[in-house]
Formats: structure tokens, sequence, C-alpha cells
């Protein structure tokens, strides 16, 4: 017997990654991303929000490579401009950038940054998204 696709869901709560220096990860997404602290439930474990999404971070003694299979995060902006202001921040900020801003050719316009656990992300303006 098939199932009908249950409905009722909203949307993806939150991204959770392991790092291994989470003081420096959080100051990172708090300091210079803007996030903050939602919800720190012991000293291992910092649920960070930009007021909608939720970043978790789990503080670990060690990653193994082989088991980082996540790509990027990507933080969407709300203009081209705003792409090159926070390229322009984050250089200055000393932030490790990977690829600079670029235009594909869906017409979004992004670039891509590590964070200090080495986590790629991407801050993106994509045409169809809008962001208030």
């Amino acid at each position: 017997m098939q199932m009908n696709k249950p409905q009722g869901m909203i949307g993806i709560r939150h991204v959770a990654l392991f790092v291994l220096e989470l003081e420096k990860t959080v100051d990172f997404y708090t300091r210079i991303m803007g996030m903050v602290i939602e919800w720190q439930p012991d000293s291992d474990n910092v649920y960070l929000t930009n007021g909608g999404d939720v970043l978790a971070l789990h503080r670990v003694e060690y990653v193994a490579q082989a088991q980082q299979r996540l790509d990027h995060i990507g933080f969407a902006l709300n203009s081209v401009q705003s792409v090159h202001n926070w390229h322009d921040y984050l250089k200055a900020e000393g932030i490790h950038i990977t690829e600079a801003p670029n235009v594909h050719r869906d017409g979004s316009c992004g670039f891509y940054c590590l964070d200090p656990a080495g986590h790629l992300l991407e801050l993106i303006y994509h045409p169809p998204i809008q962001v208030e």
C-alpha cells in the first residue's frame, strides 16, 4: 500500500556543525556575521540565530575529514551590492576568501569563504529569492 506524502513540513530548522574551537567559531558567527546566541545549554553546544535560521555548533575533540560530507552553507543576501559589501568586509576582517564575487549563469551573484572551523560558506544574492 502506497502512502501519501504527509503535509506540514515548513522548512529547515537548523544546520548543525562539529567544531574544534567553539569559542573562536562563535566569535566569527556573532561578531563578524552578526548572529546572536539563541541558546547555550552547556559549554560544548551553542545555537545561533539571525532571527529565522539557526546554526548549531557542537564542540568535538576531533573531526575526521572522511566524516565531513557538508559541501557548503549558503547565506542569502538581498542585493548584488550586498555581496560586494560583505566580500569587502570579510576580507578586511582577515577571513579566508576562497572565491571572489562572481555572477553565475542563473543570474545569482556570490562568493565563498571559510569559517574558523574550515566550513565553506557561500554568501549569495539570488534574484528569485527575496530577503527582507
